[in-house]
């Protein structure tokens, strides 16, 4: 069911029923990109998918940070009523999750990073950052999108599955310069938060794909070990989209984790 909160600046998918998982979409995507997902948990959990502000038909709001991104994450738990959830984020999505757990550690019952980091840019990353919003203000969004979008995804995903490469594409076409702006700006200022995977009692999922280029395997195996409870998932052949690139994998993970994480 597609619902909006009482202000009516939230907009987020809420179906099924039991232990609730919060699915955080990354940069340039919305709520769809967990619809396999979805469609797959609601027979078992409660799915909640928000779009992020700016995302989908949801206002951009400033000053734009992982902080208040989680915030509006809260908000929505606290318009249902939800006081436990496992929090998975994607990408950027991870990055929203970590920033939620600092601030409501009390609500999550474990946290997933899926294709995601707790460290905070390098000054490499981030002119790489920089860069690509150069790039959006000079051409536009439409063509950064369908520029590095594609690069997302593995090269054997690209080859076999380039509908769902392009569907990819068509979804990031849908995000505004001005939020993918805010988006990168926002990553840019974040902090490093590997203390809180080091502090932590919440059990912590990793996702990892060997063919990562956003996320490459380096930055994050030397995280896996700083929770006190770790649950470790890494694919040969995957790049950034392991939601799309092995979804029934995906699929078992993500409820193994959410039922380990009721025990």
């Amino acid at each position: 069911m597609r619902k909006t909160t009482d202000n009516g600046n939230s907009q987020y998918e809420d179906q099924g029923s039991g232990p609730v998982i919060v699915l955080i979409h990354g940069f340039a995507e919305n709520a769809h990109i967990w619809d396999i997902q979805q469609a797959y948990l609601k027979d078992r959990f409660r799915v909640i998918t928000p779009d992020l502000p700016g995302a989908g038909n949801v206002p951009l709001t400033t000053p734009l940070t992982m902080e208040s991104m989680a915030d509006y994450v809260y908000a929505i738990l606290l318009a249902e009523n939800v006081d436990k959830a496992t929090i998975i984020g994607h990408s950027m999505g991870g990055y929203v999750a970590l920033a939620f757990l600092e601030k409501y550690p009390q609500l999550v019952q474990g946290l997933g990073l899926f294709h995601s980091t707790a460290t905070a840019d390098t000054e490499e990353k981030k002119e790489a950052r920089a860069k690509s919003i150069r790039m959006i203000q000079q051409y536009g969004a439409e063509t950064f999108a369908r520029q590095t979008l594609p690069n997302m995804f593995s090269p054997k995903f690209k080859t076999a599955q380039p509908d769902r490469t392009d569907a990819y594409v068509q979804m990031g076409m849908q995000c505004s310069g001005e939020a993918m702006i805010a988006y990168y700006e926002a990553m840019m200022q974040r902090p490093d938060r590997t203390g809180i995977l080091k502090n932590t009692t919440t059990p912590v999922l990793f996702i990892i794909g060997k063919d990562d280029a956003a996320v490459p395997t380096d930055i994050i195996l030397p995280q896996i070990t700083l929770p006190r409870v770790s649950s470790i998932h890494i694919f040969d052949e995957v790049g950034h989209m392991g939601m799309w690139e092995i979804y029934e994998t995906a699929n078992l993970v993500l409820q193994q984790f959410v039922e380990f994480c009721q025990l």
